[in-house]
């Protein structure tokens, strides 16, 4: 990989703003953290992984402003307009729902700014804040989140992805270049591909019997859903795949058209967003503290940022 995993805390001029997915590293944390309790015997895995990974980012990417983004309660547009729409996930554990507030607490204990919207998916607003954030001067966005559906997003020297690491694999960091590598496709085709092949996770169907490595392959001849049915038109996509998958795509293109709106995130969301809002500020150490004891968190304290956060993150950039 071209960042070889890493984002350099360079002393250029440019600001960095880190958007992190609040619910996808709250799932990420659940499933992927063993069974861990408060000294209350509340369940807290989960936010003990949000928590560990938003330190971890304050002192490897060193932002000079920050915010969180959380899923909204209740249904989103998506559901609304596709009731299949993430119906294979079963209903989040008690034990993981109870964190979700705990988490927001966290964010709050720090003094990061949180983004939610009812009827949108964190993915949207961070679509959104990223989107506005391109037009301003000097100012990187790195997307912190282990869904790689955040990938559409990327834009070289504007917007990158960061996946934390998890169980000794390493943090990932994904360029244009690094999208090309994992999936033989530009950034902007993610949602042609998810269009074509769906996303089981979500359960966006696609166009079924394609799988990911048709849908890269004619994506990389043709380049789009609409590049694809009119090159079928013609006659000319017999070269590319055989006559069985030919079928396939002919029977599919309603349902491929369907499967991208639904991978498509939304750049659009009403939110307000001003970056100052979202500066590195100094927070209550002494309560975070206190907060991280009652949850026993004690291995995290010493990870703390010192509660000169704003100046010893500007150092850490500049």
């Amino acid at each position: 990989m071209g960042r070889k995993n890493k984002i350099e805390k360079d002393s250029s001029e440019k600001r960095r703003l880190v958007l992190i997915d609040g619910h996808a590293l709250l799932f990420r944390a659940y499933y992927g953290i063993p069974y861990l309790t408060s000294p209350e015997g509340k369940v807290v895995n989960a936010v003990y992984g949000f928590t560990a990974t938003m330190l971890a980012v304050i002192d490897e990417l060193a932002p000079t402003h920050i915010a969180v983004a959380f899923d909204s309660r209740g249904p989103t547009f998506r559901k609304q307009g596709f009731e299949d729409y993430k119906a294979n996930r079963t209903v989040p554990p008690d034990e993981l729902i109870e964190q979700f507030d705990l988490a927001r607490e966290m964010a709050d204990a720090l003094n990061i700014p949180k983004f939610e919207l009812i009827g949108f998916e964190a993915d949207d607003l961070i679509g959104t804040v990223s989107e506005k954030a391109k037009n301003m001067k000097a100012l990187e966005t790195v997307i912190v989140t282990g869904d790689m559906d955040a990938l559409q997003l990327v834009e070289d020297d504007k917007v990158l992805v960061y996946k934390p690491g998890m169980r000794g694999k390493p943090a990932m960091v994904f360029g244009e270049d690094e999208v090309r590598e994992k999936l033989g496709l530009e950034p902007e085709q993610v949602i042609e591909m998810k269009g074509l092949a769906g996303d089981a996770s979500d359960n966006i169907p696609g166009i079924k019997g394609i799988g990911q490595k048709t849908a890269a392959k004619l994506l990389q001849v043709f380049g789009t859903i609409e590049g694809i049915y009119e090159a079928l038109e013609a006659g000319k996509v017999d070269g590319v795949v055989g006559k069985a998958m030919i079928a396939k795509l002919e029977s599919g293109k309603e349902m491929a058209l369907k499967s991208r709106e639904l991978a498509t995130i939304i750049r659009d969301v009403p939110v307000e967003f001003k970056l100052e809002a979202c500066q590195v500020h100094g927070y209550n150490k002494q309560e975070t503290v206190a907060m991280f004891e009652k949850l026993g968190f004690a291995s995290l304290v010493k990870r703390l940022p010192d509660d000169e956060f704003e100046r010893s993150v500007q150092e850490a950039l500049f």
